[in-house]
């Protein structure tokens, strides 16, 4: 088990992560946990730290990624989508997405196949599967997603497959150095 406490003297994830004022500890058993560490990164990003990816539908916060936090791996973050709303059609040419519903009702169509989705739901949308998500319910809809492996370039990680609904807006920055 691990257990890690972490405090933080700035109020944005990227000067918390340039200026290293992390800090925590973490503790384990067996070979791979034994000992303690030092946490010599930011690890926690609140939601309304980070701007708003309004450009393809909904609200999506990326709270992790190799931006915010200096992460390898992948990113993740949460999204709102109101009543009616949709994220448009796209596909990540080299990571799988997880997505799990915290609250609402969703309609994800994979491939053209739709697949209903409600609170406690989790969903896997494998690498190179066009997605489509709209919120059916009558209240918004609030998810967690991740996204892995990395795309070798952020600007290689998503295509769309539909036009964007607020194609003036910026896309997420997600790569990167903090």
């Amino acid at each position: 088990m691990t257990s890690d406490t972490t405090t933080a003297s700035s109020t944005t994830p990227a000067a918390r992560a340039t200026t290293g004022t992390t800090t925590g500890s973490a503790t384990g058993s067996g070979a791979a946990g034994a000992g303690a560490s030092t946490i010599t990164r930011t690890v926690k990003v609140t939601a309304g730290e980070v701007e708003a990816n309004v450009k393809r539908g909904g609200d999506i916060r990326v709270t992790l990624s190799p931006r915010t936090v200096g992460c390898s791996s992948g990113f993740g973050g949460v999204m709102d989508l109101l009543p009616g709303d949709h994220i448009t059609e796209h596909y990540h040419p080299f990571s799988e997405e997880f997505l799990h519903v915290v609250t609402g009702e969703l309609q994800m169509t994979l491939d053209g196949q739709p697949v209903r989705l409600t609170a406690g739901d989790s969903l896997l949308v494998p690498i190179g599967v066009r997605h489509r998500l709209v919120n059916t319910g009558t209240v918004t809809a609030h998810c967690a997603f991740h996204l892995s492996p990395l795309a070798p370039r952020p600007e290689l990680g998503h295509v769309d497959t539909e036009p964007a609904q607020r194609p003036g807006a910026a896309d997420p920055q997600v790569g990167g150095t903090p």
